[in-house]
């Protein structure tokens, strides 16, 4: 249906210019002009309107630039040879509408390199940044969801290197190795086709920088923008670097419903504990639940009291006791 939209205008600008090109000139071939123009007119403004929903601002920033200077050039050059040869007038017109395409091509590709164009044009007016997406959190998968809820304003950013480093995963020989690959893709491909993922890949690579951790932290700090991980190691890096960093294993934390000492949790326990007794049972964000004397009540589900929290960095532990049982003991 949007592609019918887009034939239609295109169509009503070119009979538009069919029309109203006479008034403008008295040449005969006006109509027939008039409706070159008019074509394309109206492909010029599917072709931006197409441009505004695949690429950032960065890009078009960039694009905008080169096609200023593209036409500028075109002009002082049509205007030369005007002075040397004579020609007639559309073919300097063709001149200048070459010299703007490269300069629009130059421009997105190379003018979006440029730092300070980077982290001004990349950045909104509402102060949320680019997000520069590392291996280990494409990897994860749950930052599809949290883009789709909306919880991840501004540009997603898509290394090329990182695209590099996946699909070198996808093709390894490991068979693990090779399904995480494969994941991974299939994470990307969601994340392209979500309505609410502005999504750039990013072209350009550091030829003098072995690691992609350290490509990763240079990107982002470019771009001025959020380098989205749950590496661990890469996470103290950037912190080290000023990198502003967003690790969804702290999100998924801070998600986590407060459990109190005192209150009551409805568990079921599934598997013994480290310690003699102990059984294990986890809540439905993932949070494990020691209780103590559990190890007799596997398969069943119970009340536990709370008696304390423990928040460590690989996340957080519940200890809790069966009201009534503490006395109780499996196992003889």
């Amino acid at each position: 249906m949007l592609n019918v939209l887009r034939l239609l205008l295109i169509a009503a600008t070119s009979i538009v210019g069919f029309y109203f090109a006479p008034f403008i000139s008295k040449a005969p071939s006006a109509p027939f002009w008039g409706v070159i123009f008019g074509f394309g007119a109206g492909f010029l403004i599917v072709l931006a309107e197409i441009l505004l929903e695949r690429y950032s601002a960065q890009t078009l920033v960039a694009a905008t630039m080169g096609l200023i200077a593209g036409l500028i050039g075109g002009n002082l050059f049509a205007y030369a040879l005007s002075q040397m040869v004579e020609a007639p007038e559309y073919l300097y017109a063709l001149i200048v509408l070459i010299c703007g395409y490269i300069g629009t091509m130059l421009g997105a590709a190379k003018l979006r390199d440029i730092p300070l164009l980077s982290s001004v044009a990349a950045r909104p007016a509402g102060g949320a940044g680019p997000n520069v997406l590392d291996t280990s959190v494409i990897i994860d998968g749950r930052v599809a969801d949290v883009i789709e809820s909306g919880f991840l304003p501004g540009t997603v950013i898509i290394p090329r290197f990182v695209l590099k480093e996946i699909q070198l995963i996808a093709d390894s020989s490991n068979p693990l190795r090779r399904n995480r690959g494969r994941r991974a893709l299939e994470i990307l491909n969601k994340i392209q086709k979500s309505a609410l993922a502005r999504v750039e890949i990013f072209e350009k690579d550091y030829a003098d920088v072995n690691t992609v951790d350290e490509k990763l932290l240079r990107l982002s700090k470019e771009l001025d923008a959020n380098l989205v991980t749950n590496d661990y190691n890469l996470n103290q890096v950037a912190e080290l670097q000023g990198v502003k960093i967003l690790n969804l294993n702290d999100l998924a934390n801070a998600l986590k419903a407060v459990v109190l000492p005192g209150e009551m949790l409805a568990v079921q326990v599934v598997k013994e504990g480290k310690e003699p007794a102990q059984g294990v049972a986890y809540l439905d964000d993932g949070t494990m639940v020691v209780v103590e004397n559990g190890r007799g009540y596997i398969g069943e589900s119970l009340e536990v009291l709370v008696t304390s929290v423990l928040q460590t960095a690989a996340g957080r532990m519940i200890f809790g006791k069966i009201p009534g049982a503490e006395d109780y003991v499996s196992g003889g």
